[in-house]
């Protein structure tokens, strides 16, 4: 089986341009993300353990991977990127599929965070949204994506407590 291994980050910067300081920002919440279910099994990761939420470390993830590729490959970007989850099913990236494992889990919101920073390399904070119907700015997406993710390590940091009595990483 698959670890997921810890990732390391550093806090985010407190002087620089708009744009660093916001990079710095969601990169420091994207890495505590991987951080915080670093270390659980594949049974802890899928367990629903603060009832009534049926919220899983797992799902918390696979949905955060989503909400990159929504907002910036496809909102921000127009990318050509297949769409993260079935109009019939807006919740269903919180449902862990048959043969889902947390390292995969956990390496696909990697690699989407990665396709992420891709989609705005050329894009100026003040450059709107190129999606169909999109009407925000890259500092919107950004400023919302760092809500976000750390609204959800919040979530993460109760499932991981309540899991294993890990806190703090």
């Amino acid at each position: 089986m698959a670890e997921v291994i810890p990732i390391a980050r550093s806090r985010p910067i407190s002087r620089g341009s708009e744009r660093a300081m916001l990079e710095s920002m969601l990169d420091f919440y994207r890495a505590t993300v991987v951080n915080k279910v670093a270390g659980l099994t594949d049974d802890q990761a899928f367990s629903a353990v603060v009832s009534p939420s049926s919220l899983t470390p797992a799902t918390v993830v696979k949905h955060l991977a989503g909400t990159e590729r929504f907002w910036f490959s496809i909102d921000f970007a127009n990318l050509d990127v297949e769409w993260p989850w079935q109009d019939d099913d807006l919740h269903g990236n919180f449902r862990i599929e048959p043969g889902d494992t947390l390292a995969a889990i956990v390496d696909d919101y990697v690699r989407e965070c990665e396709n992420s920073r891709r989609a705005i390399t050329d894009a100026g904070l003040e450059d709107s949204a190129r999606g169909q119907d999109m009407d925000f700015t890259l500092r919107f997406a950004m400023i919302h994506m760092i809500e976000e993710t750390a609204r959800h390590c919040g979530h993460l940091d109760l499932l991981r407590e309540a899991t294993d009595g890990t806190v703090g990483t």
